[in-house]
């Protein structure tokens, strides 16, 4: 849907909305129900009125007076019920229909290629899955089904009329092409005023969640004024969107009510100067009558419009969504490949790959591991090592060349299957606000917190962890706030080692961390490659010392290959970065 389109209504997409209705088919033809009937009750009440005015009122009969406001309190009764249920069950169909479409965003998102997050902004995201939903839940809960009884309404109010006194029917529809043009044009503007206010709404939301993220930044640089006027511009923005459909509802509406108000007084004009000249019988009631029935046809008419601009957002808010779900990048899975052990072979064939088209990152890298092989990858930053391990999990994928494990290529094999003989423990430790025990296990139903206790204890950490309040049911907090860094190494050490992974890809902690959890997680290290292939982002000398191989690359190259002996004797760029970068830490 263009963001910039003054198409009052998008037919396509909302067929595709109410597709998301089908398991609640019964409920969804249940409110329409409730909608007729609420137009019927409607009507019904304006003419009892009428005849209370005729034929109680004016001929003094008391026993029709009961009968008859025995049968509008009848009418009443009936219209709170249905009006009960037509406002709960379309809010409870609305909140069905967002509870479908956020599980299946939430499902396409997980599935997403990691250069869509890394083209794409979270804050939009969250706010796709967050505001814009609850958009989509209006549609129905004060949109459409409240568009229809207003026009259910309307319908079955003009009939009334003009059944009624046509002269007097004729003198309200003569009115009623003002306000529809008036509300055409306005149901247009305010498309393209809403699709402004949700741009500004996801530009607000991506800045506040960013800066929020990065609040350590921005108050160690001093940069609290500059983000604070990026704030008041962008915050500027969003008010000035909001304004402007103010701005079209403060000249709406006023026109409606001059209208509606200028029917009313037609009415009581036109209609007394018809009793006054005794044209036909005198019948004070259908004076009384219209006048309710012209609020019943015009309040409508104003209230479509208001509901329009519900029905707009939320369509605006459900083309977002849907640019989302009809996405195409995703991982393709089409390898037919499940073994159940895997050895841990590892071969890069001639691997080329950019993250950007025109920017090759890989230029034809080469190497194999053989399994139960601890290989160390050392270069300088921006060489290209984190890219392996993007590659090697599919995160990406190659331009050209083969990536294989066990002589199988990788996209033959099931991604879930390759994943999962897979495990990564990567320098920037990512932990959910949750318990210790759920961020070792994700809430795996496999696996047991027995299994979890005794892998603490093989790899060292179970003290460690039981010396915390409540111990493994601790809460770390949004990103394990509430540990240090060497305490979410060591959390994300047990979670690979629990996985029983035939793959190990380590991205070492830095230098950053206390001197007991860096031993700490050099015993977990040995304990954890002990008997497997480990492929280790090597920032310690130790590290590299131990490793069978080490891999030497410089700007996507493989420069050299050879043991720690090997390649300081070859005195080339090996022995240039160890002079550099480690010769230090072996001093100390």
């Amino acid at each position: 849907m263009d963001k910039k389109s003054g198409k009052a209504f998008d037919y396509i997409l909302f067929k595709r909305l109410v597709g998301y209705t089908k398991p609640y088919r019964v409920t969804f033809y249940g409110v329409a129900i409730a909608a007729i009937l609420l137009s019927g009750f409607a009507v019904m009440t304006a003419i009892i009125v009428g005849d209370i005015v005729d034929e109680a009122i004016t001929l003094k009969d008391s026993q029709k007076l009961l009968y008859l406001t025995i049968a509008m309190l009848s009418v009443l009764l009936g219209q709170v019920i249905s009006q009960l249920a037509f406002n709960y069950y379309a809010n409870w169909l609305g909140e069905s229909v967002i509870k479908d479409v956020r599980i299946d965003l939430f499902k396409k998102m997980m599935g997403f290629k990691m250069k869509y997050f890394d083209n794409s902004s979270i804050g939009v995201l969250v706010t796709r899955a967050v505001a814009d939903m609850q958009r989509i839940g209006e549609i129905f809960s004060q949109g459409f089904f409240v568009i229809i009884a207003d026009l259910l309404k309307m319908i079955v109010v003009g009939g009334v009329m003009l059944f009624q006194n046509w002269k007097l029917a004729l003198i309200v529809f003569a009115l009623m092409p003002i306000i529809a043009y008036a509300t055409r044009v306005f149901q247009k503007a305010m498309k393209i005023a809403f699709t402004e206010v949700r741009s500004q709404v996801s530009n607000l939301n991506s800045f506040v969640q960013e800066r929020i993220s990065g609040i350590k930044i921005v108050q160690l640089f001093n940069s609290e004024e500059s983000e604070k006027e990026s704030f008041r511009i962008i915050n500027e923005k969003h008010k000035n969107a909001w304004l402007k459909t103010v701005w079209y509802n403060s000249i709406f509406f006023p026109i409606a009510e001059i209208v509606s108000s200028i029917a009313v007084g037609l009415i009581v004009w036109y209609g007394g100067l018809l009793n006054i000249a005794n044209v036909g019988p005198n019948e004070y009631g259908a004076i009384f009558a219209f006048i309710l029935l012209a609020d019943m046809l015009f309040r409508p008419l104003r209230q479509i419009a208001d509901k329009f601009n519900t029905l707009q957002m939320g369509m605006v808010a459900a083309g977002r969504v849907f640019k989302i779900l009809d996405t195409d990048s995703k991982i393709e899975d089409s390898g037919i490949v499940e073994k159940e052990l895997v050895k841990g072979d590892i071969e890069f064939s001639n691997v080329r790959f950019g993250y950007l088209e025109d920017e090759e990152v890989l230029h034809g890298i080469s190497f194999n591991v053989k399994a139960g092989e601890t290989v160390a990858i050392v270069g300088s930053t921006g060489a290209g090592k984190s890219t392996i391990i993007n590659l090697l999990n599919r995160f990406y994928e190659i331009n050209s060349g083969v990536i294989s494990v066990d002589g199988t290529s990788i996209k033959d094999y099931k991604l879930a299957s390759l994943r999962a003989k897979i495990a990564v423990v990567l320098q920037d430790v990512f932990l959910f606000a949750d318990t210790i025990k759920n961020n070792i296990s994700l809430k795996e139903s496999s696996v047991s917190f027995e299994a979890i206790e005794n892998a603490a204890k093989e790899i060292g950490v179970h003290d460690f962890i039981t010396s915390l309040p409540d111990g493994y049911n601790y809460n770390v907090k949004e990103r394990g706030a509430m540990l240090s860094s060497g305490q979410r190494q060591l959390i994300a050490f047990l979670r690979a080692y629990v996985s029983n992974p035939s793959i190990l890809i380590l991205d070492e902690a830095t230098s950053s961390i206390d001197t007991y959890s860096e031993q700490l997680i050099q015993k977990a290290t040995d304990k954890i490659t002990e008997g497997r292939t480990s492929i280790i982002i090597a920032h310690r000398l130790a590290t590299i010392k131990k490793a069978d191989k080490i891999i030497v690359m410089d700007a996507g190259k493989i420069v050299e290959v050879g043991t720690h002996k090997e390649l300081l004797e070859n005195e080339g760029y090996y022995n240039d970065l160890y002079v550099a970068q480690f010769l230090s830490e072996e001093v100390a």
